[in-house]
């Protein structure tokens, strides 16, 4: 960590660099600059990347429209991370090109199923305010 370099300000940097990366990410996708069969048919939504302390790895969470084909479509960004890597690398300035790795984004999954228990007869009594 620099000197002058207070933990606040790490964290705003390791959140500005995620979102540039989230930016390049999205639009690299939305361009069909990746020459993949899969990802033309998909449309692919960069939810969150979160970075390292070092800004060396880039955890990148994805979820393709309607949540069709994930697996395909997570496969096809993992066999394309080098070039993503390297196209993120020109967009986004930083001293070391971030390894990437594509995770799924379950967070949609996980609130619909705690939409779905709020709204059982069960649970919804004890949250009735007049109950």
């Amino acid at each position: 960590m620099r000197q002058n370099e207070t933990a606040e300000k790490r964290t705003v940097r390791l959140l500005r660099v995620g979102e540039q990366v989230r930016h390049a990410l999205s639009d690299i996708l939305a361009r069909g600059d990746v020459h993949d069969e899969t990802l033309a048919k998909h449309v692919v939504s960069i939810t969150e990347v979160r970075m390292s302390s070092d800004l060396r790895h880039a955890t990148v969470f994805m979820k393709p429209l309607l949540g069709r084909d994930e697996a395909a479509v997570l496969k096809a960004l993992r066999t394309n991370t080098a070039y993503l890597q390297s196209e993120v690398a020109q967009r986004v300035n930083t001293k070391y090109a971030a390894k990437l790795k594509f995770l799924a984004d379950d967070s949609f999954d996980e609130g619909s199923h705690i939409d779905t228990l709020l709204k059982q007869p069960k649970v919804a009594q004890d949250l009735d305010p007049e109950a």
